[in-house]
């Protein structure tokens, strides 16, 4: 098969933009498409990475939290209870006769080592001051003695009076 000269010159460049194809399509692209996709694999390792670090922050600073806890709960005196606490404060802030109620609840059990133990308390027909003075001997970092919740409403029956219910958390 005999081709003129100008044929020749279309074949040959059809082969050429065929060849250039193929290596386009088969060496080239892959070869990018690759180059991103390590691209994105390395940003997203990166992202672990420094998810990792914070987290390895965040651990370190709740166990030295938990150390805290541990002398804290050290140093508490021998046979602590958070209802015998709450009753001695009651009486160093002369409210004993006030206290309407006092419940204990039960431990919860948390996912920890500690057992988190709660007393609930309605006092009736207190004084703000005596309120506060009640609250400052009770809110104890010491003996981590916390107020988890607390309702204060005006007391019905005496004009100037509060009642107040409490939810006071420690931890054993």
């Amino acid at each position: 098969m005999r081709l003129a000269r100008r044929e020749k010159y279309l074949v040959s460049v059809a082969v050429c933009c065929v060849v250039i194809f193929i290596i386009l399509q088969f060496l080239v692209f892959p070869f990018f498409e690759k180059k991103q996709r390590i691209q994105r694999g390395l940003s997203t390792k990166e992202q672990g990475i420094e998810e990792i670090v914070r987290l390895s922050s965040e651990f370190r600073a709740y166990q030295k939290g938990s150390q805290g806890v541990q002398q804290s709960l050290a140093r508490r005196q021998k046979g602590f209870t958070l209802f015998s606490f709450l009753e001695n404060a009651a009486g160093e802030a002369q409210i004993k006769a006030r206290i309407k109620y006092m419940k204990p609840s039960v431990s919860s059990a948390g996912t920890g080592p500690y057992k988190e133990s709660m007393v609930e308390m309605k006092l009736e027909a207190i004084t703000l001051q005596q309120l506060v003075g009640y609250l400052y001997r009770i809110e104890s970092p010491n003996d981590l003695v916390n107020i988890k919740r607390i309702s204060i409403s005006e007391n019905k029956k005496e004009q100037g009076y509060l009642d107040a219910i409490l939810q006071v958390i420690t931890f054993k």
